[in-house]
């Protein structure tokens, strides 16, 4: 991949942004992050690249102070970079709290992806820049069909789906009106140790590593019964780098085609620590139990159901539909 490649990521501090980054690097190119101002400097996830000779002080990798709300801060922006890809990760992207800041969902999720896409035909980019679009399996909420494809119809349960629904429409509409090349990529669940913490697979295997030192004695979910198409990070990201380098634009889906419930997440976490655990109850009543101790480690408490809950998503296994990643 040649070095004179530019790649700029929005709000590259978090999961998948480190993993694009690094992966991006790599392949040579020169990474300009977006980050939005806090009162902390945010960059844990991505200190190591920063730190790196190689990368922060060659200039091989550089970050601006942004923000998806501030239409004139990403002209700024874009227009100083130049870049040959854009790749949109920023968003307000946990989904109950999505029902609690549902406008500023909205501003961010979806209408921050029109600012964005304005920005590049502001600054005369329509032709020369790629652009990705990170959607999600949320799009599809109260499924329509069983598994999902790039075919199955939209019915979002929740703002963030709602937002993302419209992000996903205006890049079409870009697309088509401006002959931009901009896909999106429809991603399933996928985790990885850098999975903020507020997260239920990372709640999970904290709360397990936590109980496995004695530090805790349980803790509590939602819907145990949940089940989602759980992937890794890392090959998320490389999926995503791999659409903007087709000959023509085009939206995909990216999952692995297997799916679990949020229990058998628990029960295979407890395991790796040497711990069985068994269910007893019902419904808000229903706790998992350690067979060797009989300590009750698991509890369920509606407050973290969602208002409309999914209870399945999977991704199709055709071969005509979708890119498959492999499951690290």
């Amino acid at each position: 991949m040649c070095c004179s490649l530019t790649d700029l990521c929005v709000l590259s501090v978090f999961q998948d942004g480190s993993y694009l980054a690094e992966f991006l690097l790599e392949k040579g190119y020169e990474v300009h992050g977006i980050l939005r101002r806090s009162s902390s400097f945010n960059t844990g996830r991505i200190e190591h690249l920063y730190q790196n000779p190689q990368t922060h002080t060659e200039g091989n990798m550089k970050l601006h102070y942004g923000d998806l709300t501030d239409s004139t801060c990403l002209v700024k922006i874009i227009n100083q970079v130049k870049p040959t890809e854009i790749y949109n990760l920023g968003a307000q992207s946990h989904v109950k709290i999505s029902f609690e800041l549902a406008e500023y969902t909205a501003n961010v999720d979806g209408v921050g992806t029109l600012r964005l896409l304005d920005a590049i035909k502001t600054c005369g980019l329509t032709n020369s820049v790629k652009f990705y679009q990170a959607s999600t399996s949320e799009l599809y909420g109260k499924v329509q069909e069983i598994p999902q494809k790039e075919t199955t119809p939209f019915y979002p349960r929740s703002p963030y789906g709602a937002a993302k629904l419209y992000a996903y429409w205006i890049v079409v509409n870009f697309r088509e009106a401006y002959n931009l090349f901009a896909v999106n990529g429809i991603l399933f669940n996928h985790e990885s140790p850098r999975r903020g913490a507020n997260f239920v697979t990372r709640k999970i295997s904290r709360s397990v590593a936590k109980i496995h030192l004695g530090q805790l004695e349980s803790f509590s979910l939602g819907n145990l019964d949940s089940k989602r198409d759980w992937g890794h990070a890392k090959d998320y990201v490389e999926a995503m780098w791999l659409m903007l380098q087709q000959e023509e634009p085009e939206d995909l889906v990216i999952a692995t085609g297997e799916v679990h419930s949020v229990r058998e997440f628990v029960e295979k976490s407890f395991k790796h620590v040497g711990k069985t655990i068994v269910w007893e109850g019902k419904d808000e009543n229903e706790v998992g139990r350690c067979q060797e101790t009989g300590v009750i480690h698991v509890k369920v408490d509606s407050k973290y159901y969602r208002p409309t809950e999914v209870v399945s998503r999977r991704n199709a296994g055709s071969e005509q539909y979708g890119m498959f990643v492999s499951c690290s």
